[in-house]
């Protein structure tokens, strides 16, 4: 399991860069495999599962990439919605674009850095 300051670190870079509240992950723990970080649901059936050899547990959640940190596509499909920075509603259209590899023209005040795209909200 992640130390709690690394789980601090972390978390508030999900605050800091996507507005994403740290409370929002308290229901989670949050385990480090290397340059990789996987959250899973706390559970009182865990406990029962500390004999186990377990490979991977939870979502692929974060990955070190040289100084960055990436969040997964999975987590932002999952956490996503409570983002309030760094989240860019497309058009339709700039969707089509985008799946064929052009650029987007996005005129926006962002920092330099991932960004949530979404669609319909989604």
């Amino acid at each position: 399991m992640a130390e709690e300051d690394e789980r601090h670190r972390i978390l508030a870079y999900m605050e800091e860069r996507f507005g994403v509240p740290q409370a929002v992950f308290d229901a989670f723990l949050l385990f480090r495999r290397g340059n990789t970080w996987r959250l899973l649901r706390k559970s009182p059936h865990l406990d029962k599962a500390r004999r186990l050899r377990v490979e991977a547990v939870g979502i692929k959640a974060f990955h070190r990439i040289r100084a960055f940190l990436k969040p997964t596509t999975r987590l932002i499909q999952i956490f996503g919605r409570h983002a309030t920075r760094a989240r860019v509603e497309l058009p339709r259209e700039a969707l089509s674009a985008l799946a064929r590899g052009e650029e987007l023209p996005l005129k926006r005040d962002l920092e330099n850095g991932y960004v949530i795209l979404t669609l319909d909200g989604e």
